[in-house]
């Protein structure tokens, strides 16, 4: 291996590192903030696919593909209520937090993903 291939892997390395550990400090710094609203009745939204949804989902969550999302933010109910918004694995409900926050949502945790949420039941 040459000097340069092993640097882009310890470089390639490095940056998946503190990826992973910003992924984990960023969701551990707001479960207790989303285990509260379930506890509080938020409104759960799953904007992965129906194919997706319907091989399983949080209990009590509606379906929002996020390609539809914004169509149909006026469905969701007051912009003040809690909203917990979740994918596969984090990116959609991430776009979908941002789509919310745009239209004037003021309280939407991105969930990252069903069994995270169970999780935390």
């Amino acid at each position: 291996m040459t000097q340069d291939q092993q640097t882009l892997l310890l470089v390639g390395a490095g940056a998946f590192t503190v990826y992973y550990f910003f992924k984990k400090w960023k969701m551990g710094g707001n479960k207790v903030k989303i285990k509260e609203m379930l506890q509080n009745g938020a409104k759960v939204i799953d904007v992965r696919s129906r194919g997706e949804f319907s091989t399983g989902h949080f209990s009590g969550a509606i379906n929002i593909p996020l390609d539809e999302l914004p169509g149909k933010v006026s469905t969701i109910g007051k912009k003040d209520e809690p909203v917990i918004v979740y994918c596969a694995s984090g990116m959609r409900s991430s776009s979908a937090q941002r789509v919310l926050q745009s239209a004037g949502f003021t309280n939407v945790e991105n969930g990252i993903n069903h069994m995270n949420l169970q999780s935390l039941r």
